[in-house]
């Protein structure tokens, strides 16, 4: 009997979601409700991308938290840019978790919907939203998992900090 070993295709890399050194089919981005251009991941995807990922991300009117849509990467190293909305952080007692999770969820439904074979996704609502890191890490990743996506998976972690804390909780 041949013994069969199974890779998993989730990875960490750290970097500038919005300059990768490779293509990949999408890329997950961090954005609003009202699915309006703003700072961090999402600015830094909208400079890259060009104006028409604005315009296109408009078109929607908004999406609520914990779902995402999905639009043409224009300039980026992408097919597909998938616009997950995660919660903004309270206390954890207003179901910030299961939100967190949803918006992964919806990322991974539409990036099996467009057969993709490699995605690349941040932590979401770890910036301005006050998602606290750890947590957030444990939720993507444990949720990007239980998917089961047949796609390369690349969490991009903005900082050295980031980057140590999902290595070491992809690898538990």
């Amino acid at each position: 009997m041949k013994e069969v070993i199974i890779m998993e295709k989730l990875s960490v890399i750290r970097g500038d979601i919005s300059y990768l050194p490779f293509h990949v089919d999408a890329i997950v981005n961090a954005a609003n409700s009202a699915l309006v251009p703003g700072g961090g991941v999402d600015g830094a995807l909208n400079r890259k991308a060009g104006p028409e990922l604005g315009r296109d991300m408009l078109k929607f009117g908004g999406t609520p938290t914990g779902t995402a849509v999905y639009t043409k990467a224009y300039d980026l190293n992408a097919d597909y840019v998938i616009h997950a909305v995660g919660p903004r952080y309270n206390d954890g007692e207003h179901g910030e978790k299961q939100l967190l999770s949803d918006a992964y969820k919806s990322s991974m439904e539409i990036a099996q919907k467009l057969e993709v074979n490699s995605l690349a996704i941040p932590f979401l609502s770890t910036g301005i939203y006050g998602y606290p890191l750890e947590e957030a890490i444990a939720v993507a990743i444990d949720t990007v998992r239980e998917f089961h996506l047949d796609a390369k998976v690349y969490f991009v972690a903005f900082d050295a900090t980031t980057e140590e804390l999902a290595k070491k909780y992809l690898n538990k």
